[in-house]
């Protein structure tokens, strides 16, 4: 087989992913490390009791500010009757399993593509435990946050159980959110007086 066959017979897309365009970004960032370098953004707005919105559109990458969205993303967040809410919307600590179950998700599948594994079919369910005694402040030894957070992943793949195994804790290692949930992050909160 010649190259030029060989390179004919590489697909162009792994689970809807563009091969060339991942490994031109791989070069990129090689070539270039400060292209790596993120910032994501999201401005939010109290509405009344446990409703508040936030909006995301811009963000700063690859070495400038994207202009890519046209509109932005709009979040309600809201609270069920039981933690004094009117179900506006999915409450802040359903928005991380989502946020968590997206980027866990994305991630296998990106590395899933960078090892040619092909992903046939792929579900997360997740739970997360959390005591409000933190959140009420009642109880000081209780964490205000989910004491633990599990993740099922249902997963049909081109590949064996053990490569399953080792991409499953590669994308855990390797998810943005994943790996800023289990390790202490700093947070400043900062008062802008009007």
């Amino acid at each position: 087989m010649t190259a030029s066959l060989a390179v004919a017979a590489q697909p162009t897309h792994i689970n809807g992913l563009n091969v060339q365009a991942a490994v031109d970004t791989i070069a990129a960032l090689k070539a270039d490390k400060s292209l790596a370098r993120f910032q994501f953004r999201a401005r939010n707005k109290w509405v009344n009791g446990g409703e508040n919105r936030s909006t995301i559109r811009d963000f700063y990458g690859a070495g400038q500010e994207d202009t890519s969205r046209a509109a932005s993303f709009e979040f309600t967040n809201g609270e069920p009757p039981v933690l004094l809410g009117d179900n506006e919307g999915a409450n802040p600590v359903e928005f991380l399993l989502h946020a968590l179950a997206g980027c866990v998700t994305t991630t296998f599948v990106l590395h899933a593509m960078a090892r040619g594994i092909a992903i046939r079919e792929l579900s997360t369910e997740l739970k997360g435990n959390i005591d409000l005694q933190g959140l009420l402040g009642l109880d000081d030894s209780v964490p205000a946050g989910y004491e633990q957070i599990n993740i099922q992943m249902h997963v049909k793949a081109d590949c064996t159980d053990q490569e399953l195994d080792d991409l499953l804790n590669y994308a855990l290692q390797h998810s943005p959110v994943c790996n800023t949930v289990c390790r202490p992050v700093p947070v400043v909160i900062e008062r802008i007086k009007a």
